[in-house]
């Protein structure tokens, strides 16, 4: 119980930093939240992307933080600077609260190695 709510904790804190900064004090969901971090990976802030283009940032995100977890491993970059990962680990079945609990400790998880939070 300790850790959920130190996990709820790090949550709250980490989406107010990030909406303050990036939305101007607006509520960034999860999935803005992933995008920006799939943003982060890529490293490519000056150009604008295509609907397809952000799903692949998402899934960036995703398998970078997902890669402590032993569920992906980063493969490669390729010439346009786009990062690869192949799965180390298939993700098991998950309902749709496990999944968001799952995302949020690998985003926590992210920011403390950023030392963005504690």
């Amino acid at each position: 119980m300790v850790r959920d709510e130190l996990l709820k904790q790090r949550w709250e804190e980490l989406v107010e930093l990030i909406s303050n900064r990036f939305a101007d004090g607006e509520k960034l969901d999860l999935d803005a939240i992933i995008y920006l971090i799939g943003l982060q990976e890529l490293g490519h802030f000056d150009r604008k992307f295509k609907k397809d283009d952000k799903l692949d940032l998402m899934h960036i995100a995703i398998c970078r933080l997902l890669e402590p977890f032993g569920y992906y491993e980063f493969d490669f970059q390729d010439e346009e600077g786009w990062p690869h990962y192949k799965v180390i680990e298939q993700l098991p079945t998950l309902k749709a609260g496990e999944q968001t609990v799952l995302m949020k400790e690998a985003i926590v998880q992210y920011f403390l190695e950023k030392e963005l939070i504690k």
